[in-house]
Protein backbone atom coordinates (compact mmCIF):
# COMPACT_ATOMS: atom_id res chain seq x y z
CA UNK A 1 0.00 0.00 0.00
CA UNK A 2 2.87 2.44 0.76
CA UNK A 3 3.82 2.74 -3.22
CA UNK A 4 5.30 6.05 -4.25
CA UNK A 5 4.14 8.05 -7.66
CA UNK A 6 5.36 11.34 -8.85
CA UNK A 7 1.90 12.97 -9.24
CA UNK A 8 1.22 15.77 -11.81
CA UNK A 9 -2.78 16.97 -12.34
CA UNK A 10 -2.66 19.19 -15.16
CA UNK A 11 -6.75 19.52 -16.41
CA UNK A 12 -9.34 16.72 -15.42
CA UNK A 13 -11.36 15.88 -18.41
CA UNK A 14 -14.51 13.75 -17.41
CA UNK A 15 -14.26 12.51 -21.29
CA UNK A 16 -15.58 14.09 -24.66
CA UNK A 17 -19.02 13.06 -24.60
CA UNK A 18 -19.20 15.53 -21.58
CA UNK A 19 -18.87 18.15 -23.41
CA UNK A 20 -17.84 22.16 -22.51
CA UNK A 21 -19.02 21.64 -18.87
CA UNK A 22 -16.07 23.97 -17.25
CA UNK A 23 -16.93 27.32 -15.67
CA UNK A 24 -14.17 30.14 -16.74
CA UNK A 25 -11.07 29.71 -15.02
CA UNK A 26 -12.36 30.47 -11.66
CA UNK A 27 -10.49 28.27 -8.51
CA UNK A 28 -12.58 27.84 -5.87
CA UNK A 29 -10.11 25.20 -4.16
CA UNK A 30 -6.95 25.93 -3.17
CA UNK A 31 -3.72 23.79 -4.57
CA UNK A 32 -1.57 21.07 -3.28
CA UNK A 33 1.90 19.70 -3.99
CA UNK A 34 2.88 16.23 -5.89
CA UNK A 35 5.08 15.48 -2.01
CA UNK A 36 1.72 16.72 -0.58
CA UNK A 37 -0.42 14.33 -2.11
CA UNK A 38 1.82 11.01 -2.09
CA UNK A 39 2.65 11.55 1.83
CA UNK A 40 -1.49 11.84 2.95
CA UNK A 41 -2.56 9.28 0.31
CA UNK A 42 0.89 6.57 0.76
CA UNK A 43 1.79 7.19 4.20
CA UNK A 44 -0.69 6.64 6.47
CA UNK A 45 -2.92 3.79 5.25
CA UNK A 46 -6.51 4.30 4.00
CA UNK A 47 -8.68 7.87 5.28
CA UNK A 48 -11.61 6.16 6.96
CA UNK A 49 -14.57 8.82 8.16
CA UNK A 50 -17.72 7.91 9.90
CA UNK A 51 -21.02 9.90 9.25
CA UNK A 52 -24.23 9.85 10.91
CA UNK A 53 -26.88 8.90 8.22
CA UNK A 54 -30.52 9.77 7.82
CA UNK A 55 -32.00 7.93 4.65
CA UNK A 56 -34.96 8.75 3.44
CA UNK A 57 -36.45 5.63 2.49
CA UNK A 58 -40.70 4.40 1.98
CA UNK A 59 -41.81 8.00 3.05
CA UNK A 60 -39.93 8.27 6.61
CA UNK A 61 -36.17 8.98 7.82
CA UNK A 62 -34.27 6.29 8.97
CA UNK A 63 -31.48 6.69 11.29
CA UNK A 64 -28.08 4.86 10.55
CA UNK A 65 -24.75 5.19 9.53
CA UNK A 66 -22.29 5.95 6.39
CA UNK A 67 -18.31 4.91 6.21
CA UNK A 68 -16.31 6.40 3.39
CA UNK A 69 -13.32 4.55 2.96
CA UNK A 70 -10.56 6.21 0.34
CA UNK A 71 -7.57 4.26 -0.14
CA UNK A 72 -4.84 4.01 -2.84
CA UNK A 73 -3.87 0.68 -4.51
CA UNK A 74 -3.31 -0.53 -7.80
CA UNK A 75 -5.55 -1.91 -10.19
CA UNK A 76 -5.04 -4.70 -13.17
CA UNK A 77 -6.23 -2.30 -16.39
CA UNK A 78 -6.86 -5.24 -18.49
CA UNK A 79 -9.15 -7.22 -16.52
CA UNK A 80 -10.54 -4.29 -13.83
CA UNK A 81 -9.62 -5.80 -10.56
CA UNK A 82 -6.98 -5.14 -7.67
CA UNK A 83 -3.43 -6.25 -8.79
CA UNK A 84 -2.23 -9.03 -6.65
CA UNK A 85 1.36 -8.01 -7.60
CA UNK A 86 3.21 -5.27 -9.04
CA UNK A 87 3.76 -5.20 -12.66
CA UNK A 88 4.99 -1.99 -14.80
CA UNK A 89 1.05 -2.59 -16.27
CA UNK A 90 -1.07 -1.79 -13.38
CA UNK A 91 -2.79 1.43 -13.08
CA UNK A 92 -2.36 3.63 -9.70
CA UNK A 93 -5.89 4.50 -8.02
CA UNK A 94 -7.73 5.90 -5.56
CA UNK A 95 -10.70 3.37 -4.49
CA UNK A 96 -13.80 4.41 -2.52
CA UNK A 97 -15.71 2.11 -1.06
CA UNK A 98 -19.00 4.15 0.43
CA UNK A 99 -20.83 2.06 3.06
CA UNK A 100 -24.52 2.76 4.20
CA UNK A 101 -25.81 0.42 6.87
CA UNK A 102 -29.77 1.44 8.61
CA UNK A 103 -32.89 -0.45 9.26
CA UNK A 104 -36.69 0.16 7.97
CA UNK A 105 -38.85 -1.18 10.56
CA UNK A 106 -37.72 -4.65 11.08
CA UNK A 107 -35.35 -5.00 8.43
CA UNK A 108 -31.51 -3.90 7.96
CA UNK A 109 -30.48 -2.28 4.55
CA UNK A 110 -27.10 -2.65 3.50
CA UNK A 111 -25.65 -0.77 0.36
CA UNK A 112 -21.70 -0.71 -0.50
CA UNK A 113 -20.40 1.59 -3.38
CA UNK A 114 -16.80 1.51 -4.59
CA UNK A 115 -15.43 3.68 -7.33
CA UNK A 116 -12.24 2.88 -8.96
CA UNK A 117 -10.54 6.13 -10.23
CA UNK A 118 -6.90 6.40 -11.96
CA UNK A 119 -4.71 9.09 -10.28
CA UNK A 120 -3.79 10.22 -13.46
CA UNK A 121 -6.35 12.20 -14.61
CA UNK A 122 -4.88 13.06 -17.91
CA UNK A 123 -4.42 9.57 -18.98
CA UNK A 124 -7.29 8.15 -17.24
CA UNK A 125 -10.82 10.79 -17.29
CA UNK A 126 -13.10 8.68 -15.91
CA UNK A 127 -13.39 5.84 -13.67
CA UNK A 128 -12.06 2.18 -15.07
CA UNK A 129 -14.77 0.56 -12.88
CA UNK A 130 -18.16 1.71 -10.57
CA UNK A 131 -20.13 -1.55 -8.63
CA UNK A 132 -22.88 -1.24 -6.38
CA UNK A 133 -24.33 -3.76 -4.04
CA UNK A 134 -27.62 -3.80 -2.02
CA UNK A 135 -28.69 -6.38 0.43
CA UNK A 136 -32.32 -6.51 2.86
CA UNK A 137 -34.09 -8.86 3.53
CA UNK A 138 -36.39 -8.94 0.17
CA UNK A 139 -33.14 -9.77 -1.93
CA UNK A 140 -29.79 -8.18 -2.72
CA UNK A 141 -29.17 -6.10 -6.43
CA UNK A 142 -25.66 -6.07 -7.76
CA UNK A 143 -24.42 -3.14 -10.75
CA UNK A 144 -21.02 -2.83 -12.39
CA UNK A 145 -20.22 -0.55 -14.88
CA UNK A 146 -16.93 -0.94 -16.49
CA UNK A 147 -15.25 1.53 -18.91
CA UNK A 148 -14.34 -0.02 -22.52
CA UNK A 149 -13.39 2.09 -24.35
CA UNK A 150 -16.14 5.35 -25.34
CA UNK A 151 -18.74 3.29 -23.62
CA UNK A 152 -19.59 1.70 -19.95
CA UNK A 153 -20.73 -1.90 -20.06
CA UNK A 154 -23.20 -2.17 -17.69
CA UNK A 155 -24.18 -5.27 -15.77
CA UNK A 156 -27.05 -5.11 -13.21
CA UNK A 157 -28.48 -8.95 -11.31
CA UNK A 158 -31.43 -8.09 -9.48
CA UNK A 159 -34.01 -9.99 -7.31
CA UNK A 160 -36.91 -8.12 -9.02
CA UNK A 161 -38.61 -9.54 -12.37
CA UNK A 162 -38.81 -6.04 -13.84
CA UNK A 163 -34.79 -4.92 -13.28
CA UNK A 164 -33.64 -9.02 -14.18
CA UNK A 165 -30.19 -9.90 -15.08
CA UNK A 166 -29.21 -7.06 -17.37
CA UNK A 167 -25.93 -6.76 -19.81
CA UNK A 168 -25.85 -3.40 -21.89
CA UNK A 169 -23.90 -0.43 -23.25
CA UNK A 170 -24.21 3.36 -22.20
CA UNK A 171 -22.43 6.54 -23.74
CA UNK A 172 -19.39 7.36 -21.10
CA UNK A 173 -21.25 10.54 -19.78
CA UNK A 174 -19.71 11.28 -16.28
CA UNK A 175 -20.49 8.94 -14.04
CA UNK A 176 -21.88 10.72 -10.85
CA UNK A 177 -20.76 8.41 -8.71
CA UNK A 178 -17.02 9.22 -10.29
CA UNK A 179 -17.32 12.69 -8.56
CA UNK A 180 -16.76 11.29 -5.01
CA UNK A 181 -13.49 10.49 -6.24
CA UNK A 182 -12.35 13.08 -8.76
CA UNK A 183 -12.78 16.02 -5.60
CA UNK A 184 -10.18 14.54 -4.02
CA UNK A 185 -7.80 14.62 -6.89
CA UNK A 186 -9.04 17.83 -8.52
CA UNK A 187 -11.91 19.46 -7.09
CA UNK A 188 -11.23 22.70 -9.62
CA UNK A 189 -12.19 20.72 -12.27
CA UNK A 190 -15.08 18.87 -11.30
CA UNK A 191 -17.58 19.85 -13.74
CA UNK A 192 -19.87 22.77 -14.06
CA UNK A 193 -22.68 24.59 -15.55
CA UNK A 194 -24.91 22.46 -18.04
CA UNK A 195 -23.69 18.68 -18.88
CA UNK A 196 -25.23 15.04 -19.22
CA UNK A 197 -24.29 12.76 -16.31
CA UNK A 198 -24.93 9.04 -15.59
CA UNK A 199 -26.68 9.23 -12.11
CA UNK A 200 -25.36 7.40 -9.12
CA UNK A 201 -25.71 3.60 -8.66
CA UNK A 202 -27.35 4.18 -5.50
CA UNK A 203 -30.61 6.05 -6.50
CA UNK A 204 -30.54 4.36 -9.37
CA UNK A 205 -31.46 0.94 -7.25
CA UNK A 206 -33.38 2.55 -4.46
CA UNK A 207 -35.51 4.76 -6.93
CA UNK A 208 -36.34 1.38 -9.20
CA UNK A 209 -34.53 3.55 -12.35
CA UNK A 210 -32.40 2.49 -15.48
CA UNK A 211 -28.94 3.91 -15.66
CA UNK A 212 -29.35 6.33 -18.91
CA UNK A 213 -27.49 9.49 -19.01
CA UNK A 214 -29.99 12.30 -17.75
CA UNK A 215 -29.05 16.82 -17.92
CA UNK A 216 -27.50 17.89 -15.00
CA UNK A 217 -26.83 21.47 -13.96
CA UNK A 218 -23.36 21.98 -11.22
CA UNK A 219 -22.40 25.22 -9.51
CA UNK A 220 -19.99 25.77 -6.87
CA UNK A 221 -20.27 28.02 -4.07
CA UNK A 222 -18.48 28.80 -0.50
CA UNK A 223 -20.70 28.51 2.69
CA UNK A 224 -20.30 29.41 6.06
CA UNK A 225 -19.77 26.32 7.82
CA UNK A 226 -16.97 24.35 8.44
CA UNK A 227 -15.70 21.00 8.27
CA UNK A 228 -15.36 18.63 11.74
CA UNK A 229 -11.33 20.30 11.83
CA UNK A 230 -12.84 24.05 11.30
CA UNK A 231 -11.51 24.54 7.65
CA UNK A 232 -13.77 26.53 5.30
CA UNK A 233 -16.00 24.49 3.02
CA UNK A 234 -16.84 24.50 -0.54
CA UNK A 235 -20.54 23.36 -1.44
CA UNK A 236 -20.70 21.52 -5.12
CA UNK A 237 -24.53 20.57 -6.08
CA UNK A 238 -25.68 19.05 -8.94
CA UNK A 239 -29.24 19.43 -9.87
CA UNK A 240 -31.03 16.86 -12.20
CA UNK A 241 -34.29 18.80 -13.28
CA UNK A 242 -35.88 15.66 -15.35
CA UNK A 243 -35.79 13.26 -11.73
CA UNK A 244 -36.13 16.39 -9.89
CA UNK A 245 -33.07 15.20 -8.06
CA UNK A 246 -30.63 17.57 -5.80
CA UNK A 247 -26.95 16.36 -4.96
CA UNK A 248 -25.16 18.74 -2.62
CA UNK A 249 -21.37 17.65 -1.46
CA UNK A 250 -19.88 19.72 1.24
CA UNK A 251 -15.93 19.34 1.10
CA UNK A 252 -12.72 21.09 2.76
CA UNK A 253 -11.52 23.90 0.20
CA UNK A 254 -8.18 22.95 0.94
CA UNK A 255 -6.54 19.91 0.19
CA UNK A 256 -6.45 16.79 1.20
CA UNK A 257 -10.52 18.10 0.34
CA UNK A 258 -12.63 15.98 3.12
CA UNK A 259 -16.05 15.36 3.01
CA UNK A 260 -17.64 17.05 5.61
CA UNK A 261 -21.26 16.23 4.76
CA UNK A 262 -23.39 15.20 1.88
CA UNK A 263 -27.22 15.93 1.31
CA UNK A 264 -29.66 14.54 -1.99
CA UNK A 265 -33.32 15.51 -1.91
CA UNK A 266 -35.76 13.93 -4.30
CA UNK A 267 -39.24 12.61 -4.53
CA UNK A 268 -39.85 8.98 -3.26
CA UNK A 269 -41.65 6.51 -4.46
CA UNK A 270 -45.26 7.21 -5.59
CA UNK A 271 -44.48 9.54 -8.39
CA UNK A 272 -45.52 13.13 -8.30
CA UNK A 273 -47.98 12.47 -4.99
CA UNK A 274 -44.75 12.03 -3.41
CA UNK A 275 -43.06 14.27 -1.42
CA UNK A 276 -39.89 15.50 -1.45
CA UNK A 277 -37.33 14.25 1.17
CA UNK A 278 -33.82 15.01 1.91
CA UNK A 279 -31.34 12.29 2.82
CA UNK A 280 -28.68 13.83 4.90
CA UNK A 281 -25.10 12.34 5.94
CA UNK A 282 -22.29 14.54 8.50
CA UNK A 283 -18.75 13.42 9.36
CA UNK A 284 -18.30 12.38 12.90
CA UNK A 285 -15.23 11.00 13.05
CA UNK A 286 -12.06 10.02 10.96
CA UNK A 287 -8.83 8.20 11.43
CA UNK A 288 -6.00 6.72 9.34
CA UNK A 289 -5.49 3.31 9.04
CA UNK A 290 -4.30 0.05 7.17
CA UNK A 291 -7.01 -1.37 8.20
CA UNK A 292 -6.67 -4.12 5.84
CA UNK A 293 -3.81 -5.08 9.41
CA UNK A 294 -6.35 -4.80 11.77
CA UNK A 295 -8.78 -8.03 11.41
CA UNK A 296 -8.29 -9.39 14.77
CA UNK A 297 -10.41 -8.91 17.92
CA UNK A 298 -8.53 -7.05 19.88
CA UNK A 299 -8.22 -4.67 17.13
CA UNK A 300 -12.16 -3.55 17.69
CA UNK A 301 -11.13 -1.13 20.05
CA UNK A 302 -10.22 1.26 16.75
CA UNK A 303 -14.56 1.00 15.89
CA UNK A 304 -14.63 3.57 19.32
CA UNK A 305 -12.13 5.98 17.45
CA UNK A 306 -14.79 6.13 14.47
CA UNK A 307 -17.76 6.35 16.98
CA UNK A 308 -19.31 3.00 15.50
CA UNK A 309 -19.94 -0.30 17.20
CA UNK A 310 -18.48 -3.78 17.01
CA UNK A 311 -21.58 -4.21 14.77
CA UNK A 312 -21.17 -1.14 13.05
CA UNK A 313 -24.29 0.31 14.05
CA UNK A 314 -26.30 0.05 17.20
CA UNK A 315 -30.14 0.12 17.53
CA UNK A 316 -32.08 1.33 20.71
Amino acid sequence: MKIRYNIVIILLFFGLSAGSIYAGDVQYFGAYTPEQFNDYWYNHGAEISRFTLQQMRYGEIHDGDAVLVFVTEELNPVIQVKADNRRPGNVPIIKLNAVRKFFTGIYPYSIMTSVFTPVDSLKYPLPLKITSSTQEWCGQVYTQMNLTGDEYRVRVHSYFEEEGDRDYKIKNYVPEDAIWTRLRIAPNDLPRGEFFMIPGTVYARLAHRPLRPQKAVAVMQPVSAKSLEGNPLIRYEIDFPVQERTLRIFLEKEFPYRIQQWEESYRGLGGTEAKVMTTRATRTHIIMDAYWRHHGNRDRALLKKLGLGAREMQIE
